[in-house]
């Protein structure tokens, strides 16, 4: 699996196994997609765009991505208070990539705004990831 895949389902398992979040979001609101019909508030994982970070010594590769938080209910506020908690659980988190490591994971910026045409408040997070392949022993 990629680096990228790998990363995204280390962030995937870290967000649905936080009750904290969870409380905010409900037990199925971390999604890959906005579904019709589905109950918000949600967090989707928004744009990934992987780029090769290598040295002359070392490979690597630096991920950029963000993550959506949509919301009916609680306006701005309550999207505040969701993209508050993501940042603090994944900001220079420690995750499990399997055969890749995570040099460095950061928040780069955070920015709201409400959908004109859905009324819905959306915070959307970018965060900036770092990974080399783990060396073989």
């Amino acid at each position: 699996m990629s680096a990228a895949n790998e990363m995204l389902t280390a962030i995937h398992g870290r967000l649905t196994e936080d009750a904290e979040l969870l409380g905010l979001i409900g037990e199925d609101g971390v999604r890959d997609r906005l579904v019709t019909g589905r109950k918000l508030p949600s967090v989707l994982i928004g744009e990934v765009i992987s780029n090769d970070y290598s040295t002359s010594t070392e490979r690597g590769e630096e991920h950029l991505f963000s993550l959506e938080v949509w919301i009916d209910a609680g306006g701005r506020k309550q999207a505040q208070l969701v993209a508050s908690r993501l940042h603090a659980l994944l900001q220079d988190a420690a995750l499990d990539l399997g055969p890749h490591h995570l040099v460095s994971l950061l928040h780069v910026r955070t920015q709201s705004r409400r959908e004109p045409k859905t009324k819905l408040y959306v915070a959307e997070l970018r965060f900036r990831a770092v990974t080399e392949p783990v060396a073989a022993a």
